[in-house]
């Protein structure tokens, strides 16, 4: 018989058949037991197929059939129902097929799946209703997970690295930085775009549907988007749709560097980038920041590329200075090295002269610039984007294609739609206005026992710490008094960062900022 939930015959018993495919609950419980293609199912009244039917397969798969025993049959039914329930694959209330159907595809008798039926309501595991069919009675365990001993063992660089954040669960005021607002969304203007591209004629743009770069629709929007929001000189031709920031600098990797390469980050900086660039092979050196962004005077002279947040570095806030950016456009034209540019959350900037990316003061072709929609819109929304030189336009196009090919095609046609018809522009101009509220009341209430770091963007800002002061270990208590943020320290690439905390508003009502950061301020006093 098959095997459970594959379809397949097992090989020692005999040849593999297709399974139907598994569509409701009832369904489910076929699966555990295989179907048979209808071309080869037998009568269900025990007689041989018609000639055609056994012109369809082998004589061989035929005979195998009707020279298994009813019981045999029977008890490989009965115990692989048994083993669905058992482990959890059939729940609690859950119908099974009829036996008339079981039967067809199987390929076996009515009165076969009778027997093992029966046995198996007599042991409690099925019951009956009259009029309504044969449910699961007996509840079982959690299903059964792969053999838990193995010879296959992960690279070595997997034993040194860590998801982050960590969890935090049941946290009454949300201080994590990069955590938007998800209640200023227009969710019912989203809905009604993603309802109109989900129709048979939503898709305008079905030519371009397998386009590993993405929808030629979206890099338009993109294009027109980042250029008048951001200043970045772009055409369509030179976006990418990405999965997100961290694709994007997957996929720059890929084509541009090899395992061993040194690549510089800011210290302190974002450590899911750093996880991503160590599990590639790459040599990680951090470079420190101070007032002016990254110490360019500090870059590894065998670096090959540069990942920066010369916008808003994360996670201390600070935009980098003019000069600080020619600095580093003519280092990397001497290096023969690449830029990575990430900015992240510049939408949302409340004062001050706005930043030129790198990219638009880039000559040499040397900036790739990546960016996300997940802070300014919502995080589930997994898009992002990659700007690239024309050179690089092939090798990505192969290189995301080789890892997942696209970004999910009805998000891609309702981000563009979105963006077409002025909506993203008017959410961030909304959202905006009230992020500023919270930036300033967060400044002024954290000024009273930190010195925050002076930012003018983004959805978070950094709070400096006295000397000496663990702040993994009041991060720690603020979570056990209901606060969820991050310590500086976590962000470390290289050396020990300078004690300090990292607030996020994005996430936190303006009317619950007092009471959080008055809790935060007793956590730190040791009064909580």
């Amino acid at each position: 018989m098959p095997s459970p939930i594959s379809g397949r015959w097992n090989s020692s018993r005999g040849p593999v058949a297709a399974n139907a495919a598994v569509t409701r609950p009832a369904d489910a419980a076929a699966a555990a037991c295989g179907s048979a293609p209808s071309s080869a199912r037998r009568q269900t009244d025990g007689r041989a197929p018609s000639p055609r039917a056994a012109a369809a397969k082998p004589a061989s798969w035929f005979s195998w059939c009707r020279r298994r025993p009813c019981s045999v049959q029977s008890g490989q039914i009965y115990r692989q129902l048994r083993d669905a329930i058992l482990d959890g694959r059939l729940r609690a209330t859950e119908p099974v097929p009829p036996t008339r159907e079981l039967a067809r595809r199987l390929a076996v008798s009515r009165n076969t799946v009778a027997v093992a039926y029966d046995r198996l309501a007599a042991e409690g595991f099925l019951r009956s209703r009259v009029g309504a069919g044969t449910f699961v009675q007996a509840a079982g365990a959690a299903p059964r997970g792969a053999p838990a001993a193995s010879p296959l063992r992960p690279r070595r660089v997997w034993d040194d690295l860590a998801v982050w954040p960590r969890p935090m669960p049941g946290i009454r005021w949300d201080l994590r930085a990069g955590v938007p607002d998800v209640r200023l969304f227009p969710f019912e203007a989203w809905r009604r775009i993603t309802a109109g591209v989900l129709r048979p004629s939503g898709l305008r743009d079905a030519a371009s549907a397998g386009d590993p770069a993405g929808l030629a629709d979206l890099r338009e929007a993109i294009a027109r988007h980042v250029g008048v929001s951001r200043s970045v000189r772009a055409g369509a031709a030179d976006v990418l749709v990405t999965s997100g920031t961290q694709q994007a600098i997957d996929l720059v990797v890929r084509v541009l560097l090899e395992p061993g390469d040194v690549v510089a980050v800011e210290d302190p900086g974002y450590q899911p980038v750093v996880t991503l660039l160590r599990a590639a092979g790459l040599r990680v050196v951090g470079v420190p920041v101070d007032a002016e962004g990254l110490r360019v005077d500090e870059l590894p002279g065998a670096a090959r590329a540069v990942y920066v947040t010369p916008s808003h570095q994360f996670p201390l806030g600070m935009p980098m200075s003019l000069p600080r950016r020619r600095a580093l456009l003519a280092w990397a034209r001497r290096r023969d090295a690449v830029i990575v540019e990430d900015d992240y959350d510049t939408e949302f900037r409340y004062g001050g002269r706005p930043i030129e990316p790198l990219q638009s003061i880039d000559e040499d072709g040397r900036v790739l610039y990546t960016g996300t929609f997940s802070k300014v819109m919502r995080p589930v929304l997994r898009l992002g984007f990659l700007v690239a030189p024309p050179s690089l336009h092939r090798a990505l196009r192969l290189a995301r294609y080789a890892s997942s090919w696209h970004a999910e095609l009805p998000a891609q046609a309702a981000l563009a739609r979105f963006i077409d018809e002025g909506l993203l522009a008017r959410h961030v101009r909304r959202s905006r206005r009230a992020y500023q509220a919270r930036h300033e009341r967060v400044a002024e209430l954290a000024g009273r026992w930190s010195r925050p770091v002076p930012a003018e963007a983004g959805l978070h800002l950094s709070a400096a710490l006295p000397a000496g002061t663990d702040d993994a270990a009041v991060a720690r208590r603020a979570l056990d008094a209901g606060i969820g943020l991050f310590a500086l320290s976590e962000f470390a690439v290289t050396g020990p960062a300078a004690p300090g905390l990292v607030l996020g508003y994005g996430a936190v009502d303006e009317a619950a900022i007092d009471a959080a950061l008055a809790r935060l301020e007793r956590v730190i006093a040791g009064r909580a």
